[in-house]
């Protein structure tokens, strides 16, 4: 039997090696992608039209610095007149409060807030979203979430790369930005040093169709010709199912050369695997090949576990190798997206909690959200389980 174990052992640690070379490759080609990805100035914004807009702000709880990054919505150098419509569930919700101050400081801008706590179905936000839209006034509407921060030229690149032929929707990459400590910086290493060149490979071979909670720009028209709000109301991807839907109508979804910030709150290893947690099966219910093919980007660990099965003598060259492309590739983004410096010696650590979480989110389908407890149906559809035990 322990011949067996050892034959195992072996064969699984050239499969690790094999697969961290591959990472290897992968992240150099990643890095070659994000230098073609390109921050546009700020005089180069889209060229099309201006038409009016409303901004939606589906709001759930007061998280840090949220006045702060709702006030960068309020200061878009944009022609044309910008509703903001702000939406809660519950009067009580903290965020109420804090919209209430906003409006306060800015009595010339065009707000709206919609309190209302009808439910449409299992997804929480779309509900939110769905008692919004009769707010709205202007034909185009843009969505993103409440932990998105913009630049005052946010409206001009979004809205002028809507107004180009063919376009039904419009998405944006987005960075991590920590709002304090050591938990929320490894979250935002996560989405710069994992998702970004993801996503980045996935586009450049024509293997994505993304569409990203951080914007979302269409007109009440193309949204009410794929099923409004509601066709995507029991989906735990919400946002990647409307663009699903925008594409099968025969239009494209646009995702221009340009970024928006996330900022990550986490205040502990607990909210990291929770939430990292959740993206991670998020994105194995919407691409589950996909997803399983996303291990060779997992290169460092992947040469580390090949050392531990097997020890052979090259493993500890793969394990150097893997860190100077993973290092190439950190620089690379931090270049292409303006990126926080400085973090690069958390790298290796931060690839080990990726690969921690990523192999645990295929022992299971539970996530949790805004204090609930959610089960991924087939149809990626929600179950509701209850509240999160505290």
């Amino acid at each position: 039997m322990s011949a067996v174990l050892a034959d195992f052992a072996a064969w699984a640690s050239l499969a690790c090696y094999a697969a961290a070379a591959g990472g290897c490759c992968y992240a150099l080609f990643a890095a070659a992608a994000a230098r073609g990805f390109t921050r546009p100035s700020k005089n180069a914004a889209g060229a099309g039209g201006r038409p009016a807009v409303t901004l939606l702000k589906p709001l759930h709880g007061a998280e840090p610095n949220l006045y702060t990054q709702l006030t960068g919505f309020c200061a878009q150098d944009y022609p044309s007149p910008v509703q903001i419509v702000f939406g809660v569930a519950d009067a009580a919700d903290p965020a109420t409060a804090i919209v209430r101050k906003l409006i306060a400081d800015h009595p010339d801008r065009d707000f709206t807030l919609v309190v209302d706590s009808r439910r449409h179905g299992v997804n929480a936000k779309v509900s939110n979203l769905i008692n919004m839209l009769s707010a709205a006034r202007h034909e185009v509407l843009v969505i993103s979430d409440s932990d998105i921060v913009v630049a005052s030229d946010y409206l001009r690149h979004v809205v002028g790369s809507l107004e180009q032929p063919g376009i039904g929707l419009v998405t944006c990459l987005y960075q991590g930005v920590a709002a304090a400590g050591l938990w929320s910086r490894l979250a935002a290493m996560a989405i710069d040093y994992h998702f970004l060149p993801n996503v980045l490979v996935g586009l450049k071979l024509g293997l994505a169709t993304p569409c990203f909670g951080s914007t979302i720009a269409l007109r009440r028209t193309t949204l009410a010709a794929v099923g409004g709000f509601e066709a995507v109301a029991d989906q735990l991807a919400d946002d990647y199912a409307l663009g699903a839907l925008v594409r099968r109508a025969g239009l494209a979804v646009a995702i221009p050369q340009y970024s928006v910030d996330h900022v990550c709150a986490e205040r502990g290893a607990r909210d990291l695997f929770r939430h990292e947690l959740r993206w991670a099966r998020t994105i194995r219910s919407v691409d589950p090949a996909g997803f399983a093919g996303l291990a060779i980007t997992h290169a460092v660990p992947l040469a580390l576990l090949g050392f531990v099965l097997g020890g052979i003598a090259p493993a500890a060259l793969l394990v150097a190798v893997a860190l100077a492309c993973r290092f190439a590739l950190a620089l690379e983004l931090d270049s292409a997206f303006g990126l926080r410096g400085g973090r690069l010696w958390l790298l290796p650590f931060c690839d080990l909690v990726s690969f921690v979480i990523f192999v645990a989110s295929f022992f299971g389908r539970g996530i949790e959200w805004r204090g609930h407890r959610y089960g991924v149906q087939p149809g990626k559809t929600l179950a509701y389980y209850g509240e999160v035990e505290t």
